[in-house]
């Protein structure tokens, strides 16, 4: 019948033991289900397709010779989207077919719609707090470039300690909002050239608790991994940073991922208040750091990285 009004697209499937097996690789946009059969019975089969394909707006037709308000009944609790009892009208099956097809394609492009406007949501948002970020660093950073930098390390630096491709992902996103804050540090510390005073330090790192502020009680899983990042990469691995005076693993491996990223980058690129380290020297650096300030298998794992030409030096 649905071959003959030019449906082509039509698998039939006789063993109701087979039929989760066939959805998956068929990904159908119309289940037709029979209720009585051998094996497995069409209201079993019903229920494994609701929870096979949760959340997913799937229409299921039940076909039954058995009219009776119960038989209907259970296959419209078990989440039967429509019923249709035989012997069948050619007419009104194909036109309920249609109908739901229609609704189908209908749903699916809304479902498209609405996460494509979601993703642009995202987009923007996270375009906007990169932006703030960055004009934080145009007011210390010559190159204007410390944060993608400091990206582009710590993913890489994520993946050479093990954590998977997503994971990176997510920590690279993050990291360039780690000083976010620094929008709301006084431009008389911040560019300050010779050495700050108890008061101006206090205030400087501010800047950590200012970020996470920030960023604080997003849904957005990069904003809240910025959030940590922002507040807890200036926590000593001794347990002598700020602002929580954190020690060891205690401080979140994002955080410590992105302490070695920052402070190289910062040591090899002129600030205000000094020229560029070089690389070597800056290693070195890090190197005596470990245990003391750093993660030692993070500092580990950054040196064999720069050392391999992983490590981005543009100015």
């Amino acid at each position: 019948m649905l071959l003959a009004e030019g449906y082509a697209d039509v698998v039939g499937v006789t063993d109701s033991r087979d039929v989760l097996d066939r959805i998956n690789g068929a990904a159908p946009d119309l289940v037709l289900l029979d209720l009585h059969m051998p094996n497995v019975d069409g209201i079993e089969v019903l229920a494994r397709f609701r929870q096979a394909t949760a959340g997913e707006y799937l229409p299921i037709v039940v076909l039954t010779a058995d009219d009776s308000p119960a038989a209907k009944l259970r296959a419209l609790d078990a989440g039967a989207t429509d019923f249709l009892t035989k012997p069948f009208d050619h007419v009104e099956v194909v036109l309920r077919i249609k109908h739901l097809l229609d609704a189908r394609a209908l749903h699916v492009n809304l479902e498209a719609r609405v996460a494509e406007r979601t993703r642009d949501l995202e987009d923007a948002r996270l375009e906007l707090l990169h932006r703030l970020a960055l004009a934080a660093e145009y007011r210390g950073d010559d190159t204007h470039e410390h944060t993608q930098r400091v990206g582009r390390h710590a993913a890489g630096l994520a993946k050479r300690l093990g954590l998977g491709q997503d994971e990176a992902e997510l920590i690279g996103a993050a990291a360039p909002l780690h000083d976010l804050g620094k929008i709301g540090v006084s431009d008389t510390v911040l560019l300050k050239r010779g050495p700050l005073t108890r008061d101006e330090i206090s205030h400087m790192r501010s800047h950590t608790e200012i970020g996470a502020r920030i960023l604080s009680e997003s849904h957005s899983a990069v904003l809240r991994l910025g959030e940590v990042v922002a507040r807890s990469h200036h926590e000593r691995w001794d347990g002598a940073g700020y602002p929580d005076g954190l020690r060891g693993e205690a401080i979140p491996l994002e955080a410590r991922i992105v302490a070695v990223v920052d402070v190289f980058d910062a040591l090899t690129h002129a600030r205000p208040y000094k020229p560029p380290w070089r690389v070597d020297e800056a290693l070195s650096e890090i190197e005596r750091q470990a245990g003391r300030a750093f993660d030692p298998r993070v500092v580990a794992a950054f040196v064999v990285m720069a050392r391999e030409g992983e490590v981005d030096l543009s100015h």
